[in-house]
């Protein structure tokens, strides 16, 4: 095996990821704690040095963050560093934020325990006014139990290989700080339609919101803390054309600005097909598998601009859709998404165990469970996952992108996903639901979802809209741009790139856009890069090589309409 590490990030310079990490609730108030940490592992013990340094915010299993190991899972993992806040930061109270930490994190400041935190894919904050001095250290302790299930892992696991992943820990997203006064907005909801949206601000009562138009502005005020803004001439929400209203929200001495967009998602019956729509008409929904990892960084990218190359170079090919699957990404990659008119199937992080008989093999083979009311049973696990899910909807609620929710994949960690859909619908009212996609059928969903890579590509006769949720997988290796020479996986193996295009091309010709006709809403290809072992992407791992360009494969995605 040869690993790749070939991307310019190996020479990053400065402070990395130095760009507001919040981009739909910014404030003027900014310290960046990215950069050089002291980083030590010891048996659980603080250590009584620091021996090594760690670039954050990359995992210390990636090249990127300078440590390059993976850790067994009795070890803890310990981060330091100090600061010196300018002397006109604090203006009332001083937050300090972090956008991900895997998987139990303790943090420390001067010493004093500020809280705990278990989950690896969600940001948190914590309140350490109390606590700060003209110079003062910053400790986080890190444990990571990927191995015993209970919380949300995804696709990592303690021996890699094949479809599964090497593992990260610790912070791997923006550590940062800001002031705001002693009474402040904590959060934002927009719920958008097609003529406006209703603002609610968390935390105040009164106030005011300003939605910047092309021309002039609207405005309206706070009454307990919400707004109905109404904006003339609307320009709705969409791929081809992603218009995004600037908007400000001022509460006392508090003021934040943020963005909304405008448009609608249901369920339609056209010419006796049940549809999903955007913004009332029916919409072909034409994605990717997008898995998040990269060869320098694993769940980290090098600067957040690779997230813009990624997606304008699916758009490129003429795709409209990525499904993040099962990660939970910093809000950076979904305000691209939402800037340069992606949208977004967004997955729930799995956790529970993974059997490769029943989870794999079996399905495939056509033996699918139906009722999974039964399917793990530990308390712990079942109440972990809903921790995980109700997180992620609250943090990316306000995405005009994401406009997709899937609950369970293939059975991973999967049980009654009746209940958890009726959940899901209580948090969420305006989006797709996709509470189980590939085979283990449950109960209550808004589509027909189904992954095929070895039977007849085929629409299945349903009164929900049919979606494609993963097909496809194509492996054509690069030489010199794989991360294991010895090991190939994927579902069909090309040896040369001709051969590898012309198979793609003809999939898309022959297949899918037939299936469209039939009722297909939505097609899911894997995936977007390839993934260590997996070598079934459209770009190579390190992203230096697009396997199929845009003039092989555009013109292909224009036809692929309802």
């Amino acid at each position: 095996m040869n690993k790749l590490y070939t991307r310019e990030g190996e020479h990053l310079t400065g402070v990395p990821w130095d760009v507001y990490p919040r981009p739909q609730l910014m404030r003027d108030s900014f310290y960046n704690l990215n950069g050089e940490w002291e980083f030590a592992v010891t048996g659980g013990v603080e250590p009584t040095a620091y021996d090594r340094t760690i670039r954050v915010p990359f995992p210390p299993e990636s090249m990127l963050s300078g440590i390059d190991e993976v850790f067994s899972e009795d070890r803890v993992r310990w981060y330091r560093r100090t600061f010196t806040l300018p002397s006109d930061f604090v203006q009332g109270r001083v937050l300090l934020h972090f956008g991900a930490v895997d998987q139990i994190a303790a943090v420390f400041v001067n010493g004093v325990p500020m809280g705990e935190h278990i989950g690896g894919y969600d940001a948190f904050s914590l309140d350490i006014t109390a606590q700060l001095q003209a110079t003062n250290t910053l400790c986080v302790r890190v444990e990571d139990r990927v191995s015993t299930g209970v919380l949300p892992y995804g696709k990592q696991t303690p021996k890699r290989g094949g479809m599964w992943y090497t593992p990260i820990s610790g912070i791997w997203q923006t550590v940062w700080l800001e002031s705001v006064p002693e009474t402040y907005i904590r959060g934002l909801q927009i719920r958008p339609d097609l003529h406006g949206a209703t603002v609610i601000a968390d935390g105040v009562d009164t106030g005011r919101v300003v939605v910047r138009l092309p021309e002039g502005s609207v405005a309206a005020d706070l009454q307990n803390g919400r707004a109905r803004v109404d904006i003339p001439k609307p320009r709705l929400w969409s791929p081809e054309d992603p218009s995004l209203y600037p908007i400000t929200v001022t509460a006392g001495a508090d003021t934040v600005r943020s963005y909304l967009a405008l448009r609608t998602l249901e369920i339609r019956t056209v010419e006796g097909k049940a549809r999903l729509c955007l913004n009332g008409e029916p919409y072909f929904f034409h994605g990717l598998l997008d898995q998040g990892y990269w060869s320098d960084g694993l769940l980290t990218p090098a600067t957040p601009e690779q997230y813009s190359a990624d997606i304008l170079a699916m758009k490129s090919l003429g795709f409209n859709m990525l499904r993040k699957h099962i990660k939970v990404e910093p809000e950076l990659f979904y305000y691209e998404c939402d800037r340069l008119g992606m949208v977004v199937f967004q997955d729930m992080v799995n956790n529970g165990d993974y059997a490769y008989l029943r989870d794999t093999v079996l399905p495939t083979i056509g033996l699918i469970r139906k009722d999974d009311c039964r399917l793990h049973p530990d308390a712990a696990t079942r109440a972990a996952f809903v921790v995980g899910m109700e997180r992620t909807v609250r943090q990316l609620y306000n995405h005009p992108s994401i406009c997709y929710w899937t609950i369970f994949n293939e059975g991973w960690g999967q049980f009654d996903s009746s209940a958890m859909y009726r959940l899901l619908r209580e948090l969420d009212d305006s989006r797709f639901i996709d509470s189980t996609s590939g085979w283990f059928l449950g109960g209550e969903t808004d589509v027909e979802s189904r992954h095929i890579y070895f039977s007849k590509l085929k629409v299945t006769p349903s009164e929900k809209p049919f979606v494609l949720s993963e097909f496809g997988g194509y492996s054509w290796k690069p030489e010199g741009h794989v991360f294991n020479s010895e090991q190939t996986y994927g579902y069909g193996k090309f040896e040369s790139r001709e051969a590898f295009v012309a198979a793609l091309q003809a999939l898309y010709t022959d297949k899918i856009r037939p299936m469209i006709a039939e009722g297909l809403c939505a097609a899911v290809y894997t995936q977007v890069s390839d993934v260590e072992d997996e070598t079934n992407g459209l770009l190579s791992y390190d992203r230096r090589v697009m396997k199929i360009t845009p003039e092989e494969f555009a013109d292909i995605s224009a036809t692929l309409t309802i």
